[in-house]
This record gives C-alpha cells, structure tokens and sequence, in this order.
C-alpha cells in the first residue's frame, strides 16, 4: 500500500481529462481557440499537473483567478499563455509584466501601471478587457454600448499594452436563454462600437464558459473557456450533450480504519444524533470535514463498499465519519470506500447539499493526496 492512500486519497485521471478536452473541443468549429480554466487549483484537481496536461494537449491558453496562482504555473515550467480573470493590484503589475502573464482590465490605474511596467521593462503587456454585460460583478459597464465603448477606448491611451482580446461572463447561460443572449447583444453592440467609432479590434473576444460553449455555439466566437465541463460535469442537466458524453477527472476514496460492533440503543458521534435500532456493525472512516467532506452530509451521506452503499451513521467529524455495514459482512479494516465516483456521482452529493459540483471539488483540502489515476 502507498502511503498516499492509506488514509483518503482523490484519483485524478488525465485519460479522463483528455477525452473532455477532445470531446468539448469536437463543438467547436476550426480556428477556434481553446482556454483551460485551471484556477483555484484546477477546482481541485491540480492544477501544475492538469496545466501541463493540457499544454501536451494543445490547448491554446490557460485561466487563473489571480496572480500568485498564475506565478505558480510559471514556476512549474507551464509556458502556454495564462490569462489572470481577477484583480491585479496595481503594485504587483511589473510581477505580471515579468512573467508575460495576461492581464484582465477594466481600469484605467491597472492599465497605466501595466503599461508603466512594460515601458520599464521594454516590453509589452498582453491585456483582456473585461466587459461586464450583465454578471454586475466587475467589467467596464456595457449596458449602454456607445458609453462602454469609450471607457475602452479610453484604456489604451497608454504605450506598450497590446489589446489581445474581449470578453464578457454570463451570469445565467445554464438556466436563462434571453438573458443569455441579451448579455451576447451587448457585448456584440459593444464590439461593434469599438470597431467603427474606435478603429479598434481585437483578436480574441470570447464569452462561451462551459455551459454556453455546450448550449450556444453562436457565442464561441473566437475561443471557449470551459471550466467545470473540463472535469467531467455538466453546469445543469439541460447542457447535457448528445452521444458522447463526458467523464468525471476526479473520484474520492477513503480506507476502513476500524470495525466496531455496538449494541442496539447506543448513539453514535458528536450530539447524539443517531443511535442504532438494533445491534450494528459499523466502519470508521477516516474522512471529515478536516478534508472537506462537508458536516452538512451528515446522516445523509452514502458511501460505496463492495459495490453496496453504506448510510453514514450520525455527524460527520473533522478527521472521521462512521457507516452502516451491517448488511456487508466482509467488510473489514483496509477496504476502500468510494465517496465520489463512477459508481458514485458527485451530482448526488451536490443535490443533498442545495450546491454545486464545483463547490465540493474546490472543498477537497490540500490534507487529501491527488494521485494519477492511471
């Protein structure tokens, strides 16, 4: 046994991984680019290691949040382009500058201190304007096209920014087609502005995240920046594809620690939730809240062993949780459990939690060793 999976252990699998990059990227039509999203730790997969996947892949770009985690793929020897999403304070703009890192914009300090790094350095700095259409969380403001349009403009009075690409962020492409494609209309209103009042393009203007580059081909536009779909799940049933489909990166285990035979009317774990109806069998699990196994899944929770699943018995700890194995006799000390996986869909728990798939796979904690699957 590695001791890496001795306890509890996440599996990622870059087959996996490589058959959504081929599949998502079979959508799109020939030319168009293709942005991994491979921010807060590639939503917890990994993300020096899904990054260098990706480049051997030939994915044209990589996403972060910010920039220390852009720093990180530089460190690790990734030399595809990483586009920063968020705020970069100004004081870190020669940091960005140095690492030919990509920089988001919608301000004019960013922009001169981008262009201020660059003229000392006696390079360029390679921005993406953010246009916020409808998402109201940060972007130049393009609900009226022609004002949005000079506030851009207004960004490259300063030397040595080079204006690589637009783009705008959906707040409902998963659930809400008109306002969807409101938000395209104004981020197309505003191109068009740009171009005829400003003489300015851009060669990359992109919108489609995972759930509009799978329900709305007309946003790809110049590139495509799935997230969650890279890793195997779907933004909302409705983005389903047809045929092929795509496969989870990700499955969680964890290994039976301990068997305990309690006598019928005793209480198990923290508050005394549950207690037992009759004598039972339980496993101790060494997975809890400590490695992000949310306490909300408490008395809620199933976990998979031998192909049966085993109902989590009382509150889920920090380091421990215990089920159910009664009805599994062979069960013993070492077995491994599946929490999510395969057999066992991450949807499942996100639909006890009122969550998303997105949530629980950036909750997986750093004491939770990501292994190559393969």
């Amino acid at each position: 046994m590695k001791l890496e999976c001795a306890r509890t252990w996440a599996e990622v699998s870059l087959s996996a991984l490589g058959h959504n990059y081929r599949t998502l990227r079979a959508q799109l039509q020939p030319g168009c680019r293709f942005l991994g999203v491979v921010k807060a730790d590639a939503y917890g997969h990994g993300a020096v290691t899904v990054a260098r996947e990706l480049e051997r892949l030939g994915c044209e770009m990589l996403a972060v949040a910010e920039v220390n985690e852009a720093l990180q793929l530089r460190d690790a020897g990734i030399k595809l382009p990483i586009l920063i999403f968020g705020v970069t304070p100004v004081e870190f703009a020669d940091r960005v500058v140095a690492a030919d890192l990509t920089q988001t914009v919608f301000t004019p300090e960013l922009a001169r201190a981008l262009s201020d790094a660059a003229v000392a350095r006696g390079k360029t700095a390679r921005i993406h304007i953010k246009l916020d259409t409808g998402m109201s969380r940060v972007g130049v403001l393009a609900h009226d096209p022609d004002k949005a349009a000079e506030e851009v403009a207004e960004l490259f009075e300063f030397p040595n920014l080079v204006k690589e690409g637009i783009f705008t962020h959906f707040a409902n492409a998963d659930g809400d087609e008109a306002f969807t494609m409101l938000q395209f209309t104004r981020f197309l209103d505003t191109l068009e502005r740009l171009e005829n009042t400003y003489g300015l393009t851009f060669e990359i203007r992109h919108c489609a995240a995972s759930a509009a580059a799978l329900k709305y081909p007309c946003t790809h536009l110049d590139m495509v920046r799935p997230g969650i779909a890279l890793y195997g799940h779907y933004p909302d049933p409705s983005c389903r594809l047809e045929g092929e489909q795509l496969q989870p990166v990700m499955s969680l285990y964890t290994r039976v620690s301990a068997v305990r035979q309690l006598p019928a009317g005793t209480a198990v774990s923290y508050g005394c939730t549950r207690s037992v109806d009759r004598d039972t069998r339980v496993a101790v699990l060494p997975i809890g809240y400590g490695d992000g196994l949310h306490r909300l899944l408490s008395n809620r929770l199933e976990v998979v062993l031998d192909g049966v699943r085993a109902p989590v018995l009382g509150r889920i700890c920090m380091d421990m949780c215990m089920v159910d194995v009664t009805d599994l006799p062979g069960v013993q000390v070492g077995d491994v459990a599946t929490v999510f996986g395969t057999d066992k869909p991450l949807e499942e728990l996100a639909d006890h939690l009122g969550t998303i798939t997105y949530e629980l796979l950036c909750d997986l904690t750093g004491r939770v060793k990501r292994i190559n699957a393969e």
